[in-house]
């Protein structure tokens, strides 16, 4: 077994094991998917790390399962602390479809939006508009994605494409696609 297959075996055995998160109490459990636990935002780049390895698929079934059983509109229905924002950044950025694993790098992990249309206002007056055609419960996988109208084939968006204004849209199916799986992981600057 590879480098590659290795980080994959960790990384999906995070989300099956129940090791860890069985000495939790009952409250900070809410947060566990095996012993991933989105409750802690030190976690919250982990899903995203599928991208990173080839299988963006696999970060939009795990995206999709937080987004859609660990917020809501209820009360106690945020499954940990929102330190200084962070479980709402974490939310925000990933209904938009993209998050910054690495705050400090130029660009972004493009994930799975789970909303249909977003509007980002910048400071510099212009617009940044997130589309996702067919986003549905059942359509959680990114087929296509076109930035500013060109076929973008990367799961890593570069933060110049964004500081500007412009547009992302998705096709998002229900079935995982081959989007995204061949990409380069981006050098840092």
């Amino acid at each position: 077994m590879g480098g590659k297959e290795k980080f994959l075996d960790r990384l999906d055995s995070l989300f099956t094991n129940n090791i860890a998160s069985r000495d939790l109490p009952p409250n900070d459990q809410r947060g566990c998917i095996g012993d991933y636990w989105h409750g802690n935002e030190p976690s919250h780049h982990t899903i995203y790390l599928y991208c990173y390895a080839g299988q963006p698929w696999k970060a939009a079934e795990r995206l999709h399962q937080v987004v859609t059983r660990q917020y809501g509109s209820g009360p106690g229905s945020l499954c940990g602390n929102d330190d200084c924002g962070q479980m709402s950044s974490w939310y925000l950025f990933t209904c938009m479809g993209f998050y910054p694993v690495c705050p400090a790098s130029d660009y972004y992990v493009i994930g799975a939006p789970q909303i249909p249309k977003a509007v980002m206002h910048l400071s510099n007056g212009k617009n940044f508009t997130m589309t996702a055609e067919g986003v549905l419960p059942e359509n959680i996988y990114v087929q296509s994605v076109k930035l500013n109208g060109k076929n973008w084939d990367s799961p890593f968006l570069p933060y110049e494409e964004l500081k500007h204004g412009g547009t992302i849209a998705f096709t998002m199916g229900p079935k995982p696609s081959q989007w995204g799986v061949d990409a380069e992981i981006p050098a840092a600057k």
